[in-house]
């Protein structure tokens, strides 16, 4: 069975550090995590309707005095780029972001590094492996957004360094859930 991260201890991660919204829209991989907040009575879950949206949605609750965590899919973080880049990089917004890492497993049985930059259509095209996962860390990087994949059983350190960065650094930083919440 594959590693799985603690939707509690990441919860309690976020809400020791201050959070008070968790803010995205569920998956798979993160739907523990989600009904996690959705019962819990410290956290105010708000889920939107596209992952732009939630970028926006939390610049505002930032602003108006929250501290939101967002959490959505790879696939929704490439249709996210304007809402992420017009509001919450932009205007120097804090942000916590836990984004699940689609394909990452079959760029691992593939051999494809994470960190490859897909040189040709050739490579989007491999039936073998999911083209978001190859165009994820490629595109955080272009959006200047520090990322790093989240290990299970490092979870409340990665998160507390996460939200330090963003805080230090008046951005958003980027966890990436490869592995499900449980």
């Amino acid at each position: 069975m594959p590693p799985v991260h603690s939707a509690a201890e990441l919860l309690e991660s976020f809400l020791g550090l201050g959070a008070t919204h968790l803010v995205g829209i569920p998956d798979n991989g993160s739907a523990a995590l989600f009904e996690s907040a959705r019962t819990h009575p410290r956290i105010d879950l708000v889920t939107v309707t596209r992952e732009g949206e939630a970028f926006a949605l939390a610049s505002g609750l930032w602003i108006g005095g929250g501290a939101p965590v967002v959490a959505i899919q790879n696939t929704g973080l490439l249709e996210s780029g304007d809402a992420l880049r017009g509001t919450a990089v932009r205007m120097g917004i804090p942000l916590l972001c836990l984004i699940g890492y689609r394909g990452h497993a079959s760029m691992d049985r593939s051999g494809i590094d994470p960190f490859h930059r897909p040189d040709s259509t050739a490579t989007l095209r491999r039936p073998d492996v999911d083209s978001t996962a190859l165009l994820t860390e490629p595109t955080l990087e272009a959006w200047g957004i520090p990322h790093a994949v989240m290990e299970p059983g490092l979870e409340k350190e990665m998160v507390v360094a996460a939200w330090n960065r963003a805080l230090d650094e008046d951005r958003p930083i980027a966890l990436l859930l490869a592995h499900a919440t449980a």
